[in-house]
């Protein structure tokens, strides 16, 4: 029985995602903002110094590694990113925010975070949300106790 509910709790996670991640999306490019994609990719760059190499990139973002180079070879194209080689190692290169990623990442961040309101948070009662928080970051192999990504990063 406890592995029937751990299974049905598994696809609850699934279905959630899905239906928040197409809602959020909808909502950002209704109001012609970058994609939740290019979103991602700017915000760990914005909060990293001086960049991150693409493998810690992919890492970050949860995209393959060649997702991960396509989706940044677009967002060079776009002014938001650029590349810079690794001066100790030829083969690698790194992902820099630019001024231009700045400012999208600054236009978007409202509409997502309304987006977010709108379809997970105000969906949870009383204190379902750091239950969530804290079970999700063990999943994720996370201390549960990690502080708030608001607190320091935003």
């Amino acid at each position: 029985m406890a592995e029937e509910v751990g299974i049905a709790a598994w696809r609850a996670v699934l279905l959630a995602h899905s239906a928040a991640v197409r809602a959020i999306e909808r909502d950002v490019q209704r109001h012609g903002q970058v994609s939740l994609s290019w979103y991602d990719v700017l915000l760990e760059l914005r909060h990293s110094d001086g960049g991150l190499r693409m493998q810690d990139l992919s890492e970050r973002v949860v995209l393959s590694r060649t997702r991960v180079s396509r989706l940044v070879e677009e967002m060079v194209r776009a002014g938001l990113v650029r590349r810079r080689p690794d001066p100790d190692d030829g083969r690698v290169s790194w992902a820099v925010i630019t001024e231009a990623g700045r400012s999208a990442l600054r236009a978007t961040a409202p509409v997502y975070l309304d987006s977010i309101r709108t379809h997970f948070v105000a969906r949870l009662e009383g204190g379902e949300a750091e239950v969530l928080r804290r079970a999700l970051m063990r999943v994720a192999g996370r201390p549960a106790d990690e502080p708030l990504p608001g607190a320091a990063r935003r």
